[in-house]
């Protein structure tokens, strides 16, 4: 990786080795996608041109309702007749050629504020992270044959004013494969924006980064996906175009060694901006599979504990006697106590032959009572009827 070296190499315009140079702390901050992502995100807000729909759009028919009793809706009609416009409803947003609801307006918050602080941050992540080459061959750059990232070159070509030396200079580099993976990824826009100004689609090529603005910076216009840069006035549009890390950077051996001042250290605050310190990474080494899988971890941990697979099934009380029991509190007790009950020669079974001697008893003697006590009360109620009939045939 490159964040593990002390230098780097300084190679010449004709692609030889010239020196070395020392990797700047701010190409070892931490990696934080998601701060260059929200930060590209806000910061494109900002060029945004504000735009609206006309006042008077979907509002410029001679319409009126009909009003009730027509059996029809009471939206606004179009007037006349003899057309197929005539008596459609206009005005509504949900008719045709009517005003849409809730139209834009141009004083609508366009533009976004962004903390500075984040935006340098998420600079410092985007610089780290073209220093290290699996992130830019992720990105989609060709950079199979380039000697070494970060590549840093001296400041000669930052004189070049004509495009045939730039082009010369990128194959020495062995960036011409990049720049022809980049002019073969041209391509028409898909939708409205192609009638916009902007029919083309194209990849974004390495950024050349240098000190000042010389003849190189308008030498290049005219090489196909190919961008520069001031040290001075790096955007994170350009550093991560789309929100994504790892954009092929060459750096001039000045602009790669004011890069120190520009973003200090760990140590020691930036001396071109005020208070500014380099953002700490949370974990020291952020591979945290392989510190998971360390013999010093594996070796204190306990093993893995298999959890047994518990399945559930909806017994039937009537069936189950521990589920009756739970749902019944003391029927086992009533479960046993019955069979002890059946049992010839238990104190049990004889409490019960007891208690059922008692009942027998107790329903002979109200039976013994009671014998013949309707038919008595029936015929004592014809003797007392006697007397009066007999009276009545005197």
């Amino acid at each position: 990786m490159a964040t593990a070296r002390a230098v780097v190499t300084v190679y010449g315009t004709d692609g030889k080795k010239s020196g070395t140079a020392v990797l700047p702390p701010v190409l070892k901050a931490p990696l934080r996608p998601d701060l260059v992502r929200y930060i590209h995100t806000q910061v494109s807000k900002n060029r945004r041109q504000p735009y609206a729909r006309k006042f008077e759009a979907g509002y410029q028919h001679s319409a009126i309702s009909w009003g009730t009793g027509r059996a029809v809706a009471r939206i606004p009609r179009v007037q006349g007749g003899g057309t197929h416009g005539a008596a459609c409803g206009a005005f509504g947003n949900m008719c045709r050629g009517g005003g849409m609801f809730s139209p834009i307006k141009i004083w609508r918050k366009w533009h976004c504020k962004v903390p500075r602080r984040m935006k340098r941050h998420a600079a410092a992540s985007a610089l780290a992270a073209s220093a290290l080459p699996a992130l830019v061959m992720a990105k989609g750059h060709r950079i199979s044959r380039v000697n070494e990232l970060p590549l840093v070159v001296k400041d000669d070509w930052c004189s070049m004013k004509t495009t045939k030396e730039v082009i010369a200079l990128c194959k020495t580099l062995h960036l011409d494969e990049d720049l022809k993976h980049v002019k073969d990824s041209k391509h028409i826009r898909p939708g409205k924006g192609k009638s916009r100004n902007r029919k083309y689609k194209i990849n974004r090529g390495p950024l050349f980064i240098g000190d000042s603005e010389d003849g190189f910076f308008r030498a290049s216009v005219n090489v196909p996906g190919l961008e520069c840069v001031s040290v001075d006035y790096m955007s994170i549009t350009q550093l991560a175009p789309g929100g994504t890390l790892g954009r092929m950077v060459v750096w001039s051996e000045s602009a790669f060694k004011k890069l120190g001042k520009l973003f200090g250290s760990y140590h020691q605050p930036a001396s071109l901006k005020k208070g500014y310190h380099l953002p700490r990474p949370v974990m020291t080494n952020a591979d945290l599979a392989r510190i998971i899988n360390s013999d010093e971890i594996q070796s204190v941990l306990n093993p893995a504990k298999e959890r047994a697979v518990i399945t559930r099934r909806n017994g039937n009380p009537l069936k189950n006697k521990a589920l009756m029991a739970k749902l019944n509190p003391g029927s086992l007790q009533k479960r046993k106590l019955r069979h002890l009950q059946a049992i010839e020669g238990t104190e049990q079974r004889k409490a019960l032959l007891e208690e059922k001697k008692k009942r027998d008893d107790a329903k002979k003697a109200h039976n013994r009572e009671h014998k013949n006590k309707f038919y008595k009360d029936m015929l004592s109620y014809y003797k007392k009827e006697e007397p009066a009939e007999q009276a009545d045939e005197e």
